[in-house]
């Protein structure tokens, strides 16, 4: 019995020990993966804090977490199994999906860009499309949902960068390698938007501090810098996301382009790219990213500006027609 009872215990260590190295692997291809898409991960996070832009202090934290949980959902329940199914089954359709995604990156950037230097115009068009809020709690919920989906299109592309990366592996690695990135780059997204947009009440925290010392004198000086200067960088940050928008859509699109045989423009990019490296060698790659991520934000200037008329001109009527006939069956 002892015998045989010593002999399972073994059996259990050896299992466990394998459980462990597996664990390791998915691990260890989790981080690679993630540093692969590391670059959309920047533009995640430069993108959520102008959803906050306008909302009461008391409601930041609740919309970070509205959008965290929709976009966990959206990469664990949908974007996960969806990326494994096209893989295998339609791995044409993934190029054209994430292209479709970075028009639509491209749109709600330029949509963004139209509000701020032309708010009539970009007021007329949310009419047409049908986007005006009516109540706190609408816009609180169109903000939201405009986020989710924006995060969708972001975290589509960093689930084909991820399961690239691990293309060689079996389908359970690969789905936990997705699964892992994707809870940690959820995390990671949010928990640093949430630092961000409290920072101004850690400040007022700071700027109360008052015990006379140098470090306290430090501390609120701190404190207030935090208060003043954190409206004006959220202020940034929302027009730096934008950007992030445009370009990244611009460059999924110009990849999409690339996918389908059409190289020139690709190749432009990058020869203008290489052009400006070799002008400031001592600088190349921070040169030559910040060429590509312009010359993409042009790409998606242009792309966005065609798709509003498009959209509210043959998009827009169509998806109330069909939102109308719905609504009818319904009734």
């Amino acid at each position: 019995m002892s015998i045989g009872f010593l002999a399972l215990l073994d059996d259990v260590a050896a299992i466990a020990k394998v459980a462990a190295a597996s664990l390791d692997d998915v691990v260890t291809q989790a981080a690679k993966a993630g540093v692969k898409a590391a670059g959309v991960v920047i533009d995640d996070a430069a993108v959520t804090p102008r959803y906050l832009l306008g909302f009461a202090a008391s409601r930041e934290l609740p919309i970070v977490g509205k959008i965290a949980a929709g976009s966990l959902r959206n990469k664990l329940l949908v974007l996960l199994p969806a990326t494994l199914a096209l893989s295998y089954f339609l791995p044409w359709m993934i190029t054209p999906l994430l292209t479709i995604g970075g028009i639509y990156l491209c749109y709600e950037g330029v949509e963004k860009v139209l509000e701020a230097i032309m708010p009539h115009q970009a007021h007329a068009h949310e009419a047409q499309v049908g986007t005006i809020a009516l109540n706190p709690q609408t816009t609180e919920d169109e903000k939201v949902a405009s986020a989710i989906k924006t995060d969708f299109i972001l975290s589509a592309e960093i689930m084909a960068i991820v399961l690239a990366s691990v293309s060689d592996e079996g389908i359970l690695m690969q789905a936990l390698v997705l699964a892992l990135v994707g809870i940690g780059i959820t995390v990671a997204v949010y928990g640093v938007v949430a630092l961000i947009v409290k920072a101004d009440d850690v400040g007022v925290a700071l700027a109360k501090h008052d015990d006379g010392s140098a470090a306290g004198r430090m501390s609120r000086a701190v404190g207030r810098a935090l208060v003043l200067g954190m409206p004006g960088f959220l202020t940034f940050l929302g027009a730096v996301g934008t950007a992030a928008m445009i370009w990244v859509g611009g460059a999924i699109f110009v990849h999409g382009l690339e996918a389908f045989g059409v190289h020139s423009v690709g190749q432009a990019i990058a020869a203008a790219a290489e052009a400006a490296a070799h002008m400031l060698p001592s600088a190349a790659g921070l040169v030559k990213w910040t060429v590509i991520a312009a010359l993409s934000g042009v790409v998606g200037l242009a792309i966005g500006a065609v798709s509003i008329p498009i959209v509210g001109f043959a998009l827009a009527p169509v998806w109330k027609l069909l939102k109308a006939a719905v609504w009818r069956h319904h009734s």
